[in-house]
């Protein structure tokens, strides 16, 4: 089955990455404080370039599994999931983000409530999991609301610009109804 291409959410609108949204992810990606909260494969300051590559690499997953958050005709953000091999092939972690002008406006969890609806639907997973950073509650609370369970804390499990930091640990699994 394929993956539903288009999510028109109240918010916003969850779509796949177009090589047209380069700029803009550009612009809302190169931010410090959007930036702190990402894993190190994102690199700041981000150019155009960087979004042109991010975007080419994943227009060829098949099935996509990678989106655009867009408001107004524009992609001011980015939401995915990556599944997992080998005996976690059932599980996908999500990451996000969304640039700063956009914050505090429920526009997250609603992406991440779609989100993880179409990797259980479609990719035929059975749980989506996301590590954040300790210092970030803003995005435990996009989690709680979509309906994620906060399961644990690594301890000092991982270190981003030059700190090693707790990784808090949440997860949905699918409705066994």
């Amino acid at each position: 089955m394929l993956a539903r291409m288009d999510l028109p959410l109240r918010h916003s609108r969850v779509r796949p990455l177009r090589l047209a949204d380069a700029a803009s992810i550009a612009v809302h990606a190169n931010d410090h404080d959007v930036w702190r909260n990402l894993r190190d494969r994102v690199p700041f300051p981000y150019l155009q370039a960087d979004a042109e590559c991010f975007i080419t690499s994943v227009q060829a997953l098949q099935p996509p599994s990678m989106f655009a958050i867009e408001i107004d005709g524009a992609a001011v953000g980015v939401i995915g999931f990556e599944p997992r091999q080998d005996v976690e092939r059932l599980t996908a972690e999500i990451g996000f983000w969304l640039g700063r002008s956009y914050w505090g406006r429920g526009i997250m969890s609603e992406a991440v409530r779609a989100v993880t609806q179409l990797a259980f639907d479609q990719h035929r997973l059975v749980r989506v999991d996301a590590g954040v950073f300790e210092w970030n509650p803003a995005s435990m609370r996009v989690l709680e609301k979509a309906g994620y369970v906060r399961e644990s804390v690594r301890r000092k499990g991982a270190i981003k610009a030059g700190r090693i930091i707790d990784l808090v640990v949440y997860a949905s699994v699918r409705s066994e109804s």
